[in-house]
Parts: structure tokens; C-alpha cells; sequence
């Protein structure tokens, strides 16, 4: 059987509409667009919130409160059980050895430090932010906690 022999299927597509092909097609004349305005020219398009002229609900309700968002300070978060199974006692973590160790994708990003797991091992460790129980479990290993600048 060869691609031609193949029965039809009715119904399974739908012809394209041919416009501006003469009157007895009924697309002709103004091609199923209606007369005059705006939509019968080409390259007229309406924004997707437009109301038909009538005044935008965006801009009928009034706006209120404050949004801090472009203010904020993001932090990726390392927990010390991350810290604890990844490198060796005496060890100075900073943001490039943790992108070497493939915890962070970029070592300009802000990294603090969680408390999350138990320490066996001591570390000198430099981060933007320390979390309470993670600068004290890793001082009361005899490490250190330096608060870097980015």
C-alpha cells in the first residue's frame, strides 16, 4: 500500500480558509473582516487587556501598600550536615570551594550557613550569614565564623 492509496479521512482536516479570492468564495471583498475600523486594517492588533475603550480595571482600582521585594537580600542555604559530609577537618570553606564542591552554582551568590545536622569536625568558615545554632555548633567544635561582605 503506497500513500496515495490510503483511504481519506473525512472530517480530519479542515480546509484553510482562502480570503480575498472573489465574491463567490464568501471571503471576498473585505475578507470576513468586516467594514472600516480599526480590525479591518492590517497590522492591527489590541492589547490583551484592552476593555473596548471603557476605563481598564487596573486602573480603576486604586493601588495601595508598599512591596520591599527589589530590596531583599537572598540567600542560598547550606546546612552544616552538607558541610560535615563533604569536607575535612581544618578545612576553610568559602563561596568558591563550595561551588568547587557543586553545593552553589555561582560564588557570587549570598550563602548562609543553617544549623541542620551535627558536627564531628572543625571548620573555618566564611559566609555572608551564620544562623544562632549553626555559629554555635561550629564554635563549640573549636571552629571559626567569619562574616564576609559581597
Amino acid at each position: 500500500m503506497r500513500i496515495h492509496q490510503v483511504p481519506g479521512d473525512p472530517g480530519r482536516y479542515d480546509k484553510k480558509k482562502r480570503v480575498g479570492r472573489g465574491e463567490s468564495s464568501g471571503y471576498g471583498r473585505t475578507s470576513g473582516r468586516g467594514n472600516k475600523g480599526a480590525q479591518s486594517r492590517s497590522g492591527s492588533k489590541k492589547r490583551t487587556h484592552f476593555e473596548g475603550g471603557q476605563m481598564p480595571l487596573a486602573r480603576l482600582l486604586p493601588k495601595r501598600g508598599f512591596s520591599n521585594k527589589i530590596f531583599r537580600k537572598e540567600f542560598t542555604p547550606v546546612n552544616l550536615k552538607t558541610l560535615e559530609a563533604l569536607f575535612e577537618s581544618g578545612a576553610e570553606i568559602t563561596p568558591e570551594t563550595l561551588k568547587e564542591a557543586g553545593i552553589i552554582h555561582n560564588s557570587e551568590t549570598r550563602i548562609k550557613i543553617l544549623g541542620q545536622g551535627d558536627l564531628t569536625k572543625t571548620f573555618v568558615v566564611k559566609a555572608q550569614a551564620f544562623s544562632k545554632t549553626a555559629k554555635n555548633k561550629i564554635q563549640a567544635k573549636g571552629g571559626k565564623c567569619e562574616v564576609i561582605q559581597c
